[in-house]
């Protein structure tokens, strides 16, 4: 018997927001992954919309790596929108 592989869950409880990791589900193929995952994560109705990912695929940055990863965006103002001046029709923000 070969191995299934292990699949990430994310969950979208409502349209307009965000997917939500919920769990994980093994399964041989990404087809029975995403029944898997409706009979294990979305059995009262809980979501409008699912995604699996195959956990092996996923790349995330370490705890660790906070300071040096996020640090350099502090340091260009551009990005923030106190930078710029708002034209008078758009009101306040």
């Amino acid at each position: 018997m070969s191995e299934w592989t292990l699949f990430e869950v994310f969950v979208r409880s409502k349209h307009g927001l965000n997917h939500k990791h919920v769990g994980s589900v093994h399964a041989a193929d990404t087809t029975m992954a995403i029944e898997n995952a409706r009979e294990l994560y979305t059995r009262r109705s809980e979501g409008v919309s699912l995604w699996v990912v195959p956990s092996a695929l996923i790349t995330a940055s370490s705890p660790d790596e906070k300071d040096p990863l996020f640090d350099p965006s502090d340091d260009k103002v551009y990005r923030h929108a106190s930078f710029y001046e708002l034209p008078v029709e758009v009101g306040h923000m």
